[in-house]
């Protein structure tokens, strides 16, 4: 027993000190290739076994001839090792190559597309988390155009609404004030017009600003959507009489939600403004609210006769306005924007669809939790 502890602690001293020289040129060749590291494990592997072998020849006096066959048995396993190691070594650099070859591509503002033929699990995992953030990537591209397109579409639209009554404001002036005017009540009544609209447009820009730059503070309060759809009726009622359209509520479920009331109102504002000057005289523009599951669905329909299906997918972009929309006193394009941005921060989310002589945008907030 005493012997076979003897020989474990010289084969354990042996082969300690080659796996310590093994550690020290792993760790300053830590910045070469795997294929260095690799064939340096493989070494050192070999060296301790044969370390060890040899320092229980030294202590125990082994016969020559038994200690050269030791040896050359290491030797053998050394170059078998040696070669396994770097067959590996080459392979994975391999691997690793196409891989950075083919990151570079959708870096470079293509896709990925991991290569074929097999891989270690390493590095086929990394080609899986790869491929998902070329996804990711290339969908925030997209979005980014989108977006850039939206922007300069607004801007070309901006630029014409005010300029068309800015100009109009400025002939207004000049007639007045060369006193050509036969009814100067009139023009009056048409600045102050020209002047609501304008400021109206400005407030839209400045709250859609607030939207993009997350700055829109909510002050969310328990209220029942009974009573913020009355609300929102009774601010339209007038112009839905001036149109000749009949506003139609009585399907709607008294459901508690956390929202912001003064936003939340001007949704729905957004939503029957545009439903009343969208549906002709003696036409209806119907809201409902129900509750589906954890969720309250706000519904507004009106009678325009339906969205081309091609804009549907655009209708709540920045500046988007349907064809028969492009002229005064349509607005910017803003509203139905402003709707989706005050929506989304109510962890909501909005939707339109055709229905028969119409559309219907609906608009889905979080129930709020029932009282205890």
């Amino acid at each position: 027993m005493t012997d076979m502890l003897l020989i474990a602690l010289y084969a354990f001293l042996g082969a300690g000190v080659a796996g310590l020289l093994g550690a020290l040129v792993l760790r300053l060749l830590r910045h070469r290739s795997v294929l260095v590291s690799l064939t340096v494990v493989a070494a050192a592997t070999v060296v301790a076994m044969l370390g060890g072998t040899l320092a229980v020849a030294w202590a125990m006096f082994l016969s020559t001839h038994d200690l050269t066959v030791v040896t050359t048995v290491a030797a053998m396993a050394a170059v078998v090792s040696l070669a396994t190691a770097m067959l590996l070594g080459r392979w994975v650099v391999a691997r690793s190559h196409d891989l950075a070859l083919a990151a570079r591509s959708f870096g470079n503002g293509g896709s990925f597309a991991a290569p074929d033929g097999d891989s270690t699990a390493e590095l086929s995992e990394l080609g899986r988390e790869l491929a998902a953030t070329s996804a990711k990537l290339a969908a925030s591209r997209e979005r980014e155009r989108a977006l850039e397109t939206s922007r300069r579409e607004l801007v070309a639209w901006i630029s014409h609404d005010l300029r068309t009554p800015l100009a109009g404001l400025r002939a207004m002036s000049e007639a007045l004030e060369d006193g050509v005017v036969q009814d100067p009540d009139r023009y009056f009544r048409q600045i102050r017009a020209e002047v609501e609209r304008l400021n109206s447009m400005v407030g839209d820009l400045f709250e859609l600003s607030r939207i993009h730059a997350g700055a829109l503070a909510l002050a969310p309060t328990r209220m029942s959507v009974y009573d913020l759809v009355g609300e929102a009726l009774a601010g339209v009622d007038p112009l839905a009489r001036e149109h000749g359209v009949r506003l139609v509520g009585g399907s709607i479920e008294a459901v508690p939600v956390e929202v912001d009331g003064k936003e939340m109102t001007r949704v729905l504002a957004n939503l029957l403004v545009n439903a009343i000057h969208r549906t002709p005289a003696d036409g209806t523009v119907a809201v409902a609210a129900v509750r589906r599951a954890d969720s309250v669905v706000l519904s507004v329909t009106d009678g325009c006769g339906g969205i081309p299906a091609e804009d549907l997918p655009r209708v709540f972009d920045t500046g988007w306005r349907g064809t028969q929309a492009r002229t005064p006193p349509a607005g910017a394009g803003l509203g139905l924007a402003i709707v989706r941005g005050i929506v989304e921060a109510h962890a909501g989310r909005t939707a339109v669809h055709n229905v028969t002589g119409g559309c219907r945008f609906e608009v889905t907030l979080p129930a709020a939790a029932a009282l205890g």
